[in-house]
């Protein structure tokens, strides 16, 4: 008999997964029980009476809305003098004030009611009461944060949190959330972990990026710090305080971090192979903040490109040209290309025109001539010595160089060029210079010398 007895089926499969599935099951029945006993006692009397009532309140918070929000944006028009922060929580009230309506009406209610009757006449109202100030206080505070996808996601997830919390379903919803999980080694991930990890990062980040601010706007207001140093600060605490954020957002979750040893080492292998570019660029923007070759401001001409520099990248300088172009270039090719920088030790800028005369004229006049020319023009530097030198006699004319000074580049080099050639044209015509054609000779020759040429 012992032949024909059948081998029992490993259980090793189905186990891990049953357990789960009928904690599950078992939560949202109870979680479905519980709708039902609401929607039971929705339908009672004092009940029907209690929404009855809140949407009257509604629809006098309505009617307040549509009598006296025209008046109060009238009122708002005649304070124009006021701080732009006060307007502004002016035009959030403004556009709240429905909610604000009925949160007042409707615990005036409350407080009536509890007063003359039962307080378990009131209790629905209460209810509704708590739901709609919890929801108005977090629109405001969620006021505060600038980005559009963010307030929305951390609004949703309050207003979530605070109607289970007020409906008394929050812990039955941790336990439905904490039963849908999954486990990795000995790390066990839950939704409950996931949600409390990103509301958890998220805070921390929000943190970190509100003493980031405060810290950069400080660095950058100090006038003592050079630029390209303010720069480096500035990288250094964002780093430092999202590294932090990051660190203690992990260790709350309980994740141990010596587990990311794996990971740094694929890290470095994919540095080693793929990112060669991306690690050279991040060290070579170092280490221009630490020689202050460039910093913001600075005039540069990089090959065909000349412009000033806007702003310097972990990986990319912004370099903007006169024609409103925005370059990105590479911290690489700053380190090692060449590079002109036309302010790195002062603002000063020293730029050349070449010109001609004719031969009858005095050369001593053309100079003098030239020079209060190009000082005539509003960029050229007074202070800085302006100088004609002849260069050479050219085949039709005298060959000149001016040179000048200004000490605004970011101004433009070709439309100051042009307006110190215009003052010259100008003054060359009212004092009768002239600035000659090339001259060519030709001669004819006799066509009996022709021929004897072609004979020869």
């Amino acid at each position: 008999m012992a032949q024909h007895e059948t081998t029992p089926e490993p259980q090793f499969i189905s186990e891990p997964f049953e357990a789960p599935l009928v904690e599950v099951i078992d939560i949202g029945n109870d979680l479905l029980m519980q709708a039902q006993l609401f929607v039971e006692n929705m339908f009672r009397t004092w009940n029907l009476y209690q929404l009855l009532i809140a949407i009257g309140v509604f629809v006098a918070a309505q009617l307040l809305r549509a009598v006296l929000g025209p008046r109060i944006r009238k009122w708002m028009g005649t304070r124009e003098n006021w701080p732009k922060w006060r307007m502004r929580i002016l035009v959030v009230v403004h556009q709240r004030l429905r909610a604000i309506f009925f949160v007042v009406l409707i615990w005036t209610v409350i407080f009536t009611m509890r007063e003359v009757t039962w307080p378990s006449r009131s209790y629905l109202l209460g209810v509704i009461g708590t739901l709609a100030l919890a929801w108005l206080l977090i629109v405001f505070a969620t006021r505060l944060i600038k980005s559009p996808i963010l307030r929305r996601f951390v609004r949703y997830g309050a207003w979530t949190w605070a109607t289970l919390q007020i409906l008394g379903l929050l812990d039955a919803a941790e336990r439905l959330l904490d039963s849908i999980a999954f486990s990795i080694g000995e790390i066990r991930f839950s939704m409950l972990l996931l949600i409390q990890g990103l509301v958890i990062l998220g805070v921390l980040i929000a943190l970190a990026r509100f003493f980031t601010a405060t810290t950069a706007s400080r660095i950058r207001s100090n006038e003592d710090i050079s630029p390209s140093m303010q720069v480096l600060i500035v990288k250094g605490v964002q780093i430092a305080f999202y590294g932090a954020a990051l660190f203690l957002g992990v260790r709350a979750l309980g994740i141990d971090l010596t587990g990311l040893a794996v990971l740094s080492g694929a890290i470095g292998v994919g540095l080693g192979f793929g990112l060669q570019k991306v690690v050279s660029n991040l060290v070579s923007g170092v280490i221009i903040l630490l020689d202050k070759s460039i910093k913001p401001g600075d005039v540069i001409s990089l090959g065909d490109t000349f412009g000033w520099i806007s702003s310097l990248g972990a990986r990319y300088v912004s370099v903007v040209t006169r024609d409103g172009r925005e370059y990105l270039i590479p911290n690489e090719d700053l380190i090692t290309g060449q590079v002109v920088n036309w302010s790195h030790s002062n603002e000063f800028v020293r730029l050349d025109i070449n010109f001609g005369t004719s031969y009858h004229d005095n050369p001593h006049e053309v100079r003098r001539i030239a020079i209060e020319a190009a000082q005539s023009v509003d960029r050229v530097l007074a202070d800085r010595n302006t100088v004609c030198h002849i260069v050479g006699f050219g085949d039709s004319s005298v060959d000149y160089l001016l040179r000048f000074w200004i000490r605004d580049p970011t101004g433009g080099l070709t439309n100051i060029r042009g307006n110190v050639y215009l003052a010259l044209w100008d003054a060359f015509k009212e004092h009768g210079i002239s600035i000659p054609f090339p001259q060519r000779e030709v001669k004819l020759l006799e066509s009996e010398q022709v021929n004897v040429r072609m004979g020869d």
